[in-house]
């Protein structure tokens, strides 16, 4: 198939490339260093530095919309979350724009969401069913995934991806945690009692693939493992496979106080289920939490 990409330079969608690459599809990514697509993503991936290149006649079957700048690294001033709105819904909707003026509208959109879409809570087990949360996280990803399906009215297939935390060895929260941990520098958070909800890689992937061909799905979907543990939990696997010792926590009116409001990605809880996958009878390669890390820290 033909499948257009956004956010294809990241580390999710390094992997993907790789695995449509193997399957045979023919692959274009939208980038603002489109120099560095054929290194990161594949020497046969063609690079879009503009939404503009989409052209009437421009024909895609799949398009994947994973764009969007990094919620956690910068404090979440006005200016902040202005960039980050406009990285998620305003691209979104001028995609959406774009399939809507092409003569060949695309069969699939699957878009990019988060599971701080529930907001903080608590010990509560969330299903796709789930209601929205209030803060600003929640709002950031409901209007992100209210412009995504409004592809649907025009005969799109939509699938709306809940991410949870992601695990990989190349990057994100678990190579950034490394290095403490290896030290026996690990830390829980606050009182450890949060849930937190992950993926490994090779689940994330497989797991968007499998939605992909699934012509007859759509809505949205937890893209998380089926098992979430607590923040206790995680900290205490990550230091016993690393053989080290995690004795130390880190306050949350600290983290409050230096990071603001986004403090409430590492303090708040979301333990969230993958009900619609399991249902379309999706099998996670891995569902243990130890497991998952081990693997990763082979690799």
């Amino acid at each position: 198939m033909r499948i257009l990409i956004t956010g294809g330079t990241g580390l999710i969608g390094r992997r993907l490339c790789k695995e449509l690459l193997a399957q045979g599809h023919v692959l274009t990514v939208l980038s603002r260093r489109p120099e560095q697509v054929s290194a990161l993503c594949g020497a046969t991936v063609t690079p879009m530095l503009s939404l503009d290149e989409y052209q009437r006649d421009t024909q895609f079957d799949v398009v994947i919309n994973l764009a969007g700048e990094p919620i956690v690294d910068q404090r979440w001033t006005p200016q902040r979350q202005q960039i980050l709105r406009q990285s998620r819904i305003t691209l979104t909707e001028a995609l959406v724009n774009k399939m809507r003026e092409a003569r060949y509208r695309p069969l699939t959109l699957l878009s990019g969401s988060a599971i701080g879409v529930y907001g903080n809570a608590g010990d509560t087990c969330l299903d796709e069913q789930s209601a929205a949360g209030g803060d600003f996280g929640a709002q950031l990803c409901t209007d992100w995934e209210a412009a995504a399906m409004t592809a649907a009215s025009m005969g799109v297939r939509v699938c709306i991806l809940r991410t949870g935390l992601v695990l990989d060895h190349d990057g994100g929260m678990l190579k950034k945690m490394h290095l403490p941990f290896r030290l026996g520098l690990g830390a829980r958070i606050g009182n450890g009692k949060q849930w937190m909800s992950w993926i490994h890689m090779q689940d994330y992937v497989a797991l968007l693939i499998f939605l992909m061909e699934q012509t007859r799905v759509a809505g949205s979907f937890n893209m998380v493992s089926p098992n979430p543990v607590t923040n206790q939990e995680f900290t205490q696997t990550l230091a016993r496979t690393l053989h080290r010792p995690a004795v130390f926590f880190a306050p949350a009116g600290l983290l409050k106080l230096v990071m603001g409001e986004r403090a409430d990605l590492l303090t708040g809880s979301q333990r969230v289920l993958p009900v619609r996958a399991q249902g379309l009878g999706f099998q996670f390669a891995f569902q243990n939490l130890g497991e998952a890390i081990r693997d990763l820290w082979r690799s």
